[in-house]
């Protein structure tokens, strides 16, 4: 047997460490990225709302066929056997069949389409919850794209308020600033640093919540930013744009026009025939003598083994207080869900004016929080070209690398009130896209593929 000798285990187990070494920063910087229009298949899929509005889908289903289905007749099959002694006390049959079905019903017109409107509310509710989950996603991932944006804006804000701080401690030690001076350096480092560990908590928190949504770990979960498609400037028109109703208010009046069904369906149970169709079938049995107790003629037994019966069954209720009782409680019912559609019909016109106008008012916002980080990056190049250049500024106070470093951290800080602030009009675009159902088209042309660029001859 072949023996490896021991400095060559070593080696092995040596050069083995350094490699997993080496590998170990490479596994832990390793991000899952999922794309835009993935993260929404995927919400879409495993999100808890849609699979509970996909169940009550099924269930309207079953509800509108089984209020069909009392219209085909029933058949049930079974059996008698047992022993008598004397004269047989019920039939002795072997087996028995009866039908049974509906063929007349007032109230069974209202019932079935109480259940065809009832599965339309839950259509509806189906549609409302799937386009929840799209915004719900889509805002999401848009929070941890920006989260992400800020935090690399940040890590360098961070870097360069530590050096402005160490130019501030330098002037300081040569008699130039003074401690308050410094303190004040200190300060704005230390505000950089507690919005550094808000933000990180905050894309902690985007990161699992987007995790959620799409069913996968939130460890190091981040966003492609080119999957994002634009979104475009809001129209001056939006804030009086009339937006459809939400299928939300859809689905109450539905359900509400599904109550108002049933509530006529009880109160025509009074004082209106029901007719039912009524079939039965035995085959008698011969060993418990039940023959003999019938009598002869001619000389022959009446007894049959093959008996059936068919008919119609007439109900015609005259006095029934409990039907009555029913009929106000369905019509309290109905009258209950067309309130509750009333109050979300109000509610969501008041939601719908409102996001429209201000979307206006946060992309405003957003202008101006873009052009103040323009300047700011246009005054930080005004600063550092002067420097550069070592000239004189005739028209100002000479600028020194100290304001450099100041102007650097403004400049990131403007930077990231723009960022923000994009996010918030983002959002509200988001919300208002889905208000006017067109989110859908949105995510399409998203998950549409781009078109290649045109080759030169």
């Amino acid at each position: 047997m072949q023996k490896h000798h021991p400095v060559v285990r070593i080696k092995t187990a040596a050069l083995l460490i350094l490699f997993v070494s080496a590998l170990a920063p490479a596994l832990d910087s390793a991000q899952a990225q999922v794309s835009l229009v993935s993260a929404v298949d995927l919400a879409l899929k495993s999100n808890p709302r849609v699979r509970l509005a996909q169940a009550d889908v099924d269930k309207s289903t079953a509800v509108l066929k089984e209020s069909k289905d009392v219209y085909i007749p029933s058949i049930t099959v079974g059996s008698g056997l047992g022993y008598s002694y004397g004269y047989p006390l019920g039939q002795p049959s072997v087996v028995n069949a009866t039908l049974q079905g509906v063929i007349l019903s007032w109230a069974q017109r209202d019932y079935i389409r109480a259940a065809r409107l009832g599965l339309q509310a839950a259509i509806l509710n189906l549609n409302d919850a799937r386009a929840q989950v799209e915004e719900d996603t889509v805002v999401t991932y848009l929070a941890l794209d920006r989260d992400l944006a800020r935090q690399q804006a940040l890590d360098e804000q961070m870097a360069r308020a530590e050096q402005l701080e160490t130019i501030v401690t330098d002037r300081l030690n040569a008699g130039v600033d003074s401690n308050m001076d410094l303190t004040q350096a200190k300060l704005t480092g230390a505000q950089i640093h507690l919005n550094f560990l808000n933000a990180q908590d905050q894309t902690a928190i985007d990161q699992l919540r987007l995790a959620d949504l799409i069913g996968i770990p939130p460890t190091n979960l981040s966003t492609i930013h080119d999957s994002i498609p634009g979104l475009g400037a809001p129209t001056p028109d939006e804030g009086t744009t009339v937006l459809p109703e939400s299928p939300t208010v859809a689905a109450a009046f539905a359900n509400a026009a599904a109550k108002q069904h049933i509530a006529w369906g009880d109160s025509k149970k009074l004082y209106r025939p029901q007719v039912f169709l009524a079939s039965q079938y035995s085959l008698f049995a011969k060993f418990n003598n039940y023959q003999v107790y019938f009598p002869t003629i001619n000389g022959k037994s009446v007894f049959q083994y093959n008996n059936a019966g068919i008919g119609v069954q007439v109900s015609w209720p005259i006095f029934d207080r409990a039907l009555k009782d029913k009929a106000q409680e369905s019509a309290a019912d109905a009258a209950h869900a067309y309130a509750d559609y009333d109050n979300a019909r109000q509610k969501d016109r008041e939601g719908h004016a409102q996001l429209a106008r201000s979307t206006r008012t946060l992309a405003a916002k957003a202008e101006v929080a873009d052009l103040e980080q323009q300047l700011a990056g246009q005054q930080l190049a005004a600063i550092r070209t002067q420097l550069q250049s070592g000239a004189a500024n005739l028209a100002g106070p000479q600028r020194t690398p100290k304001d450099q470093a100041r102007a650097e951290v403004d400049e990131r800080g403007k930077y990231l009130d723009f960022v923000n602030a994009r996010f918030d009009v983002q959002q509200a675009q988001i919300q208002l896209m889905r208000a006017q159902g067109s989110l859908d088209e949105w995510l399409r042309r998203a998950a549409a593929p781009s078109a290649p660029p045109p080759t030169t001859p």
